[in-house]
């Protein structure tokens, strides 16, 4: 009861902290994809909510990692439900402003992390192995500090280089590594975990990590290696119909970048 209380909240209080942007000025670098800018704040504001909330948490309430199915504080369920009513707000605000061509792919990792997580909230269980999975959230905070920047138009420079790093640190240390974790957790422990919940944590570790490992190379092949090898061309000028981030990712008409977001 109160984990769905408190997942409702966090839906009205992010769908709140999405319009109340609105009436904030844009940066001018940003202003030709105002509501990108928006939302990817208000991604990062999650991020760094729920990825320092369960790495002090899983630091402070070590049963949590020791017992993933029982052992847990009340704030920790609270802090799973804060993180799925986010990615509900997070949903309703790609379909109220993008086609449902652009944000198919996000909406499909947005289904399958909220699956998991409210089974936490429904049935009180499984909480440690949630907050676990929110490790992720710190290199989520990293990629949207990057795309900021990029949205800035600060790449290249000292920042976007130490975001660039960052993220590539972050998403090997507390993106693999917990995924990892989950996956041994889950394939030693299967016969304590009712079958349709295998298949379901199967399902989302196979989605976010197949899209984790893909991004961590563009990013090491466009941000270290490409850069590295590719000088700048004297007086080249990009358009708007042609222009592409310094990390391949696609820019359309309207300036929106087209890439994966956790």
């Amino acid at each position: 009861m109160w984990g769905l209380l408190v997942t409702g909240a966090s839906f009205a209080a992010f769908r709140g902290l999405h319009w109340a942007l609105q009436l904030l000025p844009t940066p001018g670098s940003a202003a030709q994809d105002r509501w990108k800018w928006r939302n990817i704040c208000v991604s990062l504001v999650h991020s760094l909510l729920t990825g320092v909330g369960a790495l002090l948490g899983l630091s402070l309430y070590p049963q949590m990692a020791a017992d993933p199915i029982h052992g847990h504080p009340f704030w920790a369920l609270v802090l799973v439900a804060v993180s799925v009513g986010y990615f509900l707000a997070d949903g309703a605000d790609m379909l109220c402003n993008q086609t449902l061509g652009q944000a198919w792919e996000l909406l499909c990792h947005h289904l399958v992390v909220v699956s998991c997580l409210s089974t936490a909230i429904l049935s009180s269980h499984y909480v440690g192995l949630s907050m676990v999975s929110l490790l992720l959230e710190l290199n989520s905070a990293c990629l949207h500090l990057r795309k900021l920047l990029l949205l800035s138009h600060q790449a290249p420079s000292l920042a976007f280089s130490m975001a660039s790093w960052a993220t590539l640190a972050t998403l090997a240390l507390f993106r693999l590594v917990p995924l990892g974790w989950i996956s041994l957790w889950l394939i030693r422990q299967q016969h304590q975990v009712p079958p349709a919940l295998v298949i379901l944590g199967g399902t989302g570790l196979v989605t976010v990590g197949a899209m984790s490992i893909i991004l961590g190379v563009r990013i090491l092949v466009s941000d270290v290696l490409r850069s590295r090898h590719r000088p700048p061309i004297p007086g080249h000028k990009e358009t708007r119909d042609t222009r592409r981030c310094c990390d391949g990712e696609l820019v359309t008409r309207d300036g929106s970048i087209l890439s994966l977001k956790d």
